[in-house]
């Protein structure tokens, strides 16, 4: 049952928390992970491939978060995400030996899994109901500057402290900043009606909703397969064609602005249309972007903003079509559920990726990820008409 709080404060603290969350661990080891090999002496695959034992980590844990939140709201999730992510990071600061940098990076996985967005949207679900989906959409806007304001603070904080004391000082972030924000800026929150008494009630889908889900949960995976290969390699991809190092990085930099620019163009609609259009629109111009891309025209800065601006609203389209499919009471573990083939796909990504450059080359791996993407888009389509299909039977 949805309760009534005043939105900003609430999307305000929350964007807060998760431009700190996302900074601190799926985009920490894009400024640390070379710096570490080099103090350490440790293998840097074995150092990025922490960020996968996260992700692998966050994606197990997704379904009991989903629960937790359903069960007793999401303000004491995600302040144990915040204590979790903390933990994890003070690991890394002290971590003697590599085995024990890993273990951190299992315990900053749990962190990943009660406080990235998933988490979060089910908060909000569980906030403002049916009324969710404009504040999802204010969320992912705030959440969309996390690179562009944690890359240059953690590029400071190497130069000025190194690593060690940068992963320190992002857990007293996460204790000092996150944790308050959390504690004190949301809300509290009513259980699900029939989650009242601390149980654990079965998901009841009807037949038609479970088909309606699997196909959005298997335009979760392919997405988080195909998204986490080109984020990883794109830059790399794009050095083989002969461009320069500046050049790769200046049109690798197209992608935020474009995120962030379809964002306030779904905010600007007012969310009057059905979350599937916005899904499909987010599959379409993936899949196109992808396709110029790996077409080999020279117009790769068009692809980048067509691809990037199809991948800042998926995040909206994952968050609330859901909602608007299931219902604020169920919604919660929906999303868990959905989380899990989402994470685990982008933990393997990267080496998936990886084998494919070194087996086929990297021009048809490039192929083989806009192909993921016009699966993707085809299933958008599918789950357009079922839902449609649906509708009229209702």
């Amino acid at each position: 049952m949805a309760i009534t709080a005043r939105r900003w404060p609430v999307i305000s603290a929350l964007g807060i928390v998760q431009i700190f969350a996302w900074g601190c661990s799926y985009y920490l080891l894009a400024v640390f992970a070379a710096p570490i090999a080099a103090d350490t002496g440790w293998p840097l695959s074995w150092i990025v491939g922490g960020l996968s034992l996260g992700l692998f980590v966050a994606g197990l844990a997704s379904p009991r978060v989903g629960q937790a939140i359903r069960l007793h709201g999401g303000k004491p999730v995600l302040a144990l995400s915040a204590l979790l992510l903390a933990a994890g990071l003070l690991i890394l600061a002290t971590a003697p030996a590599l085995p024990v940098f890993i273990a951190g990076w299992a315990v900053i996985g749990l962190g990943m899994g009660a406080g990235l967005y998933d988490a979060a949207f089910a908060t909000l679900g569980g906030i403002y109901g049916h009324a969710a989906r404009s504040a999802i959409t204010s969320l992912t806007l705030l959440g969309g500057f996390a690179s562009t304001l944690c890359w240059p603070l953690s590029a400071f904080l190497l130069d000025h402290l190194g690593w060690r004391w940068s992963c320190a000082t992002y857990a007293a972030i996460e204790i000092g900043i996150c944790l308050p924000l959390i504690l004190f800026a949301l809300p509290g929150q009513r259980p699900a009606p029939d989650a009242a008494a601390g149980q654990s009630a079965p998901l009841h889908l009807s037949p038609d909703e479970r088909h309606a889900s699997r196909i959005l949960m298997a335009i979760m995976v392919l997405s988080g397969l195909s998204v986490t290969i080109v984020s990883v390699h794109l830059l790399t991809i794009l050095q083989g064609r002969g461009l320069t190092t500046a050049e790769t990085v200046w049109l690798g930099a197209l992608l935020g602005p474009a995120q962030v620019a379809a964002r306030l163009f779904e905010m600007a609609s007012g969310a009057r249309h059905h979350p599937i259009r916005t899904m499909a629109a987010a599959t379409g111009l993936g899949a196109v972007g992808l396709i110029l891309l790996a077409s080999g025209l020279p117009i790769i800065g068009a692809a980048i903003v067509l691809y990037g601006a199809g991948n800042g609203i998926f995040s909206i389209a994952r968050g609330a079509l859901p909602l608007t499919l299931l219902g604020p009471d169920r919604y919660a573990p929906v999303m868990g559920r959905l989380a899990r083939p989402f994470l685990l796909a982008q933990a393997m990504a990267p080496t998936v990726g990886a084998l494919l450059i070194t087996t086929i080359g990297q021009e048809n791996t490039l192929a083989f990820a806009a192909a993921l993407a016009v699966a993707d888009a085809a299933l958008a389509g599918l789950l357009w008409k079922t839902i449609a299909a649906g509708n009229r039977a209702g």
